[in-house]
């Protein structure tokens, strides 16, 4: 049980409360990421386990930033991990409603009119060390404020010209509570009220209140927010509304990678990945075109669990809980990325033969199994053959013999070069009575390789993604974050080699390739067309590597 459960439970039974209820609040200026998934398995979970509801608010108070677009990918993400909320609301819902609480506190005397600039009212702040100083316009009247506040919302003034601050003190050692900003004006058009509005509350006023219009009980932020809980409760208690209360828990930081969704659109919008849903970003959606299952985010957030202190979060345990998930889930199938021509001489060339390959031996109900076409020309993995083998080595060799998979025992009996002194070709001879499943030859070997028939196999691009960033900690190091991008973090296999059983796969359908890692189906594969994206290594590869 974490810190908020604790809460919770102790709220519910002490009787606070009758029902739990949360909300997630996004801006819809972005994609969701694998920070956000945090937070939202815990909101929705929470109300899962305790009873109640959870709302999706969208906090679109920013008209310059939000579009439509990103609410749509939003609850894509949401209803993907999982989860359903009950009311789907926004913060402009409420946009008169909060004008109204802004005319309540002018009238209490708690708000103002103020015509300084944006550099003279942080000037006017003060520090953390010293106290702030009264704005020249905090002793407006309250016919004044009420007056200018209503021209701010009819369009009279300019973006910037003024502002609508609290009242509260410009001596608090909290320098959110030195009279904060809780309206400005933005003539900007907005995605769902249009230009009813140019004047927008700040997040500061909208959140608490909108919490409280919901009757939020349990109002559940990150870490930085803890400053801003003192306003969240003075703007509740001086406006005698609902008191929803708020709590803080650390966010998700995640190693090799960048959360920041500014930073995210500049990679976006510079071209250094392909569009919010790139494999290599750690956003929701690309995670999920990278192969990544709801199961497995879930996993993982419930591993990380709820803290009240930051740190980072090793990407490798997100890779462990998506290879645990797809080793229960995922097909077996062949592919050979790397191919090399492999002819089994005393095997017919007219002869085909149609073996059978166990789906998923780790699944349930074992995944039951398909139908593999074997021929006398294969394609087998370049690294699967060595022509001076090294120690211990187990695989293909001159006069070695090795399994193919679900096939026969071969034993290599010669190769040939090109002009380069390129290996093009192997020769085998082969083990009739060791087929699998059958094997009376009483021969055992050591090494076992997968192939593909080259007669039945269907070409397919594979994209082999990485970590974007060389560093734990991009935000962390010098200068610009881009300077520690991964040039390494897509290599794209134009000519590699699947099982026909995998022509007809279907979009964002995952895969084991034997021995290699774990595949998917990207969303622009097509019939003449096959693309796979890697999801991750069988192993955790970069860990030993970068010992």
């Amino acid at each position: 049980m974490n810190f908020i459960e604790e809460i919770i439970e102790n709220d519910l039974n002490s009787g606070k409360y009758e029902t739990l209820i949360t909300r997630f609040p996004p801006e819809p200026n972005g994609y969701l990421h694998i920070g956000h998934a945090k937070a939202i398995c815990l909101n929705f979970g929470l109300t899962q386990k305790y009873g109640g509801y959870t709302n999706l608010r969208f906090d679109d108070t920013n008209p310059v930033t939000e579009k439509t677009e990103y609410v749509d990918s939003q609850q894509n993400d949401i209803r993907w991990l999982g989860f359903q909320w009950k009311n789907e609301l926004y913060t402009s819902d409420y946009f008169d409603t909060l004008y109204e609480y802004a005319v309540t506190l002018i009238n209490k005397e708690l708000a103002y009119v103020d015509h300084s600039t944006a550099e003279e009212i942080a000037d006017l702040k003060g520090t953390p060390t010293e106290p702030g100083k009264n704005s020249p316009y905090r002793n407006r009247s309250v016919a004044e404020n009420l007056d200018l506040f209503s021209r701010m919302k009819s369009g009279e003034f300019a973006d910037g010209v003024c502002t609508l601050r609290a009242l509260i003190d410009m001596n608090s050692p909290n320098m959110l509570m030195r009279d904060p900003i809780i309206y400005r004006i933005k003539h900007a058009e907005h995605h769902r009220t249009g230009n009813k509005w140019c004047i927008y509350p700040m997040y500061d006023f909208a959140h608490g209140q909108s919490d409280s219009i919901e009757t939020i009980t349990h109002s559940i932020c990150t870490l930085e927010y803890v400053s801003h809980r003192e306003l969240y409760d003075w703007l509740i208690e001086k406006l005698e509304i609902f008191p929803s209360k708020q709590y803080e828990f650390a966010r998700l930081n995640l190693s090799y990678t960048v959360m920041s969704k500014r930073k995210l659109l500049q990679l976006v919008n510079e071209g250094v990945v392909s569009g919010w849903d790139d494999p290599r970003m750690p956003t929701i959606s690309g995670l999920r075109r990278r192969g990544y299952t709801p199961e497995s985010i879930r996993e993982f957030c419930e591993r990380i669990g709820i803290a009240k202190r930051e740190n980072i979060i090793e990407l490798s345990l997100l890779e462990f809980c998506v290879r645990e998930h797809l080793n229960k889930t995922a097909n077996r199938v062949m592919a050979v990325l790397d191919p090399i021509k492999l002819v089994i001489t005393d095997y017919p060339e007219d002869k085909e033969e149609i073996l059978t390959g166990e789906n998923n031996p780790e699944a349930e109900d074992k995944g039951g199994s398909r139908e593999i076409p074997f021929s006398n020309a294969l394609w087998i993995e370049r690294e699967d053959f060595m022509e001076e083998p090294a120690k211990k080595w187990f695989r293909l060799a001159p006069g070695a013999m090795v399994r193919l998979k679900h096939a026969y025992i071969i034993k290599c009996e010669s190769f040939s070069k090109d002009a380069d002194g390129n290996i093009t070709e192997i020769y085998c001879t082969h083990v009739p009575e060791s087929k699998s499943g059958e094997d009376t030859s009483g021969i055992n070997v050591k090494g076992t390789i997968h192939w593909v028939s080259s007669r039945h196999a269907k070409q397919a691009e594979i994209r082999m993604y990485d970590r974007l960033f060389t560093v734990e900690s991009p935000d962390g190091e010098e200068g610009d974050f881009k300077d520690y991008l991964n040039p390494n973090s897509m290599e794209v296999i134009t000519h590699a080699y699947i099982e026909p059983y995998l022509a007809h796969a279907g979009k964002d359908a995952r895969y084991q390739f034997i021995r290699k890692g774990y595949y998917c189906v990207d969303q622009d594969s097509t019939a003449d067309h096959l693309i796979f994206n890697r999801t991750v290594s069988l192993k955790d590869a970069w860990a030993k590597a970068n010992k």
